[in-house]
Parts: C-alpha cells; structure tokens; sequence
C-alpha cells in the first residue's frame, strides 16, 4: 500500500507540473462523456416524453389511421403507413353508426392558415374537430366554453383558441365573444384553452379548434389526418379494434386503413427512439476512444521526456513494477478526472437543455459514459506504462 500511495503522489506531482497539457489530454475524455450524456439524456427525454402522453390519454383509447400501419421495406416506395386512399370523416360516421363497443369518436384534420384581428395577423394551426376533444384529448378551457355537438353539426362558425394565438393577436385584450378572420372567413372566439406549453420542439398552445363541419365548409373537404376512438371498457380493446377492423373494411381495402392499439403505436416508437438512442450515444462514444488514443499518445511523450527520471528511479532501487504502476496511474487520473468533469458538464447541459426540449438525465448512461472513459485510461495506458517499466536504468541515464 505504501508503494502504491508512493507511485499515487509522484503522478500528481508529475501531472501538476504540466498542468495545461495534463487539461488538453483529458479534453478528449470530458468532451466524450458530455456527449454521450447529452444525446441520450435526449433521447431518452424524448422518450418519457411520448410515453407520458400516451398515458395522459388513458388505456382505452385506439387509433383510426388512413393507410397500413407498418414499417414497410423502402424498396416498395412511399412513406410508413402511405394509404392509397384518404379516410373521410363519412367512413368514420359510418363506422360510428355501426360498432358496439366504442364510446365516442373524435376525427382529427388540420392545416396551417393566417388568423386576425384588427390589425393582427398570425399563421398558426387550424384544427377541426368535435365537441369530444376536450374530454379526450384533456384539453379544459380556462375561459369562455369549448363548442358543444349542435355548434358541430350545424357548421357554426365558433373558435377555441390556443394562449400563444391568444398573445399574437389579442395581447392583453380579453378574446371571448371577438370576431377573428381565419384565411378571410370570420368566427367568434368561444373559450381559451388551458396552456400546455412546448414540447419536444413543438408549441402545443399554438392552435385554434373549430367544429370539423365548419372546417369541411371552409376548406376543401378531404381526408382525416386521423381519429381517435374511445372504448367503453378497457377489457374490450382487442374486441373493438377487431370489430372496427371488420366493419371498415366492408367499404375499404386492407391498405387504406388501420385500427390501432395506442399500446401498439406506443410500443413501435419507443422501440425507434430506443434504437435512436443507442446510435446517438454510441456516436458520441468515438470521442471517447479518440480521447483514449490522446492519453495514450501524451503519455508516450511523457515516457520520452522523462527517461533520465526513470532511469534514476530505477537506480536507486525502484522495480519494473512500481514504474509501469506510476505511468498507469497517471492516464488513469486523466481519464477518471475528465470523466468527472464530463458528467457535471453533461448534467448540467441537460439541465439547460431540459427547459426547452424533454431532456432526462439517466443513471446507467452517466455510468456507463464514466466507466467506459476510466477503462480508456486503463486500456491506453498499458502499453505507456509497459515501455516505461522496460527501459533499462543505464540507458536511460545516459539519455539526452
């Protein structure tokens, strides 16, 4: 123990001498473990992020999607989930009239348009939907009222705005009861709905709803982009998607449409960002083995420079053994010092990260970066401390 705590002072004395150079080798190592930290604290992030959201929904939810809901082989052309026909709202209404076991429906279709008033004009999300978003997608109003089922069906012209459109076009003005243009055609405000904030790069306040009739009135009647269908008793998802799988496709081919379980669209992105994950924090590990060849490159100039040292060590009684330990030591203190100081930087990155995108911090990925740069110092460091232990103390002594 004594020796070791011997060969433990003389590096630091040595690395203390060469305090720039000592900084500049653990840079390769601090840069690694920050960014093997970062880029999963972001996937990860990412994530929660999604799964919350499922959850936030509750379990008895499925999904109405137009096209197959499958990854295909890129070799047969058009995006994940292409369709070769659109859904429409009439083939969500039909199968509404006829399945048993689902509670309620909530068709979705959006675009982008200019919305104003007085003077103001803002380009944001126009969503059109029914009466049933606020209960399904958990979105109460904090002022005014969401639009009710006879304001759907009869088309009226009524608006729930989001706080960001709110601030765009309102700033301090109260909005209930406003009349506001959207693309020209004018509404009157009826309710604000709660904020939400951003997420994952996304302003989930910057939106209006309006009842889809309206929508279809308005624009160009087409497509859902999806819908969201509620299920009486969660025991009965599998019946109703098979149900709903058999009555749409009474009036539609296999490809143009899917029934999807939430846990099966939820299962199929967390396994992508899972892999996304491990690609981005294996990416990043490189630096660390970029780092490792630094150290191991440093401490062989380092064996160069003080051959006359190791020669007199040598000399006056120091084995092969405490020498090769010394050299050891040393591209260890580097790479578990740039380890430290790389985990600080990286979770205070994602700290700062996390106020503007769904950054998470994980433990085996701070461990994992951290071991993987003290086993660079140990792995690079042999072969540095190696040669070190085999100069031969006459040699060395006469070494200019």
């Amino acid at each position: 123990m004594n020796k070791f705590l011997e060969s433990l002072l003389i590096a630091l004395k040595s690395l203390k001498r060469n305090k720039i150079r000592s900084f500049l080798t653990m840079l390769g190592v601090i840069i690694g473990v920050t960014s093997v930290i970062l880029l999963v604290s972001i996937g990860q992030g990412l994530q929660n992020y999604i799964i919350n959201q499922f959850e936030e929904m509750g379990t008895n939810l499925l999904f109405v999607m137009p096209g197959k809901f499958q990854f295909r082989d890129s070799r047969e052309g058009g995006p994940p989930g292409g369709g070769s026909e659109k859904l429409t709202l009439d083939d969500i209404n039909y199968l509404e009239a006829r399945t048993r076991r689902v509670k309620s429906f909530l068709p979705i279709v959006s675009k982008t348009a200019d919305v104003s008033y007085g003077r103001e004009t803002y380009n944001t999300f126009v969503v059109g939907t029914t009466q049933d978003y606020e209960h399904l997608r958990k979105s109460p109003v904090t002022s005014g009222k969401f639009f009710n089922k006879s304001q759907v069906i009869g088309g009226r012209r009524v608006a729930v705005l989001g706080t960001t459109v709110v601030e765009e076009i309102f700033g301090t003005i109260e909005p209930i009861d406003k009349k506001i243009r959207v693309d020209g055609t004018t509404y009157t405000v009826v309710g604000v709905l709660s904020e939400k904030g951003a997420a994952a790069g996304s302003d989930q306040d910057d939106q209006i709803i309006i009842p889809i009739d309206a929508f279809d009135k308005q624009f160009e009647p087409g497509g859902i982009s999806y819908a969201y269908a509620e299920v009486e008793d969660t025991s009965d998802i599998t019946s109703a998607q098979e149900e709903m799988t058999e009555i749409l496709g009474r009036i539609k081919n296999d490809d143009d449409f899917s029934v999807v379980d939430q846990r099966e669209l939820l299962s199929t992105i967390t396994s992508i960002l899972g892999v996304l994950t491990l690609g981005l924090g294996g990416i990043a590990a490189i630096s660390l083995l970029v780092g490792g060849i630094g150290i191991m490159n440093i401490m062989l100039v380092s064996v160069t420079e003080r051959t006359r040292e190791i020669g007199l060590r040598k000399a006056v009684g120091a084995t092969p053994k405490v020498i090769r330990t010394q050299f050891l030591i040393e591209a260890v203190i580097l790479s578990v010092g740039g380890g430290l100081i790389g985990v600080i930087l990286g979770s205070l990155g994602t700290l700062g990260i996390s106020q503007f995108f769904p950054a998470s911090v994980t433990l085996w990925s701070i461990l994992l970066a951290f071991g993987v740069s003290a086993l660079v110092g140990v792995i690079f460091g042999i072969a540095p401390a190696i040669k070190a232990s085999r100069l031969s103390p006459i040699e060395a002594l006469r070494y200019e």
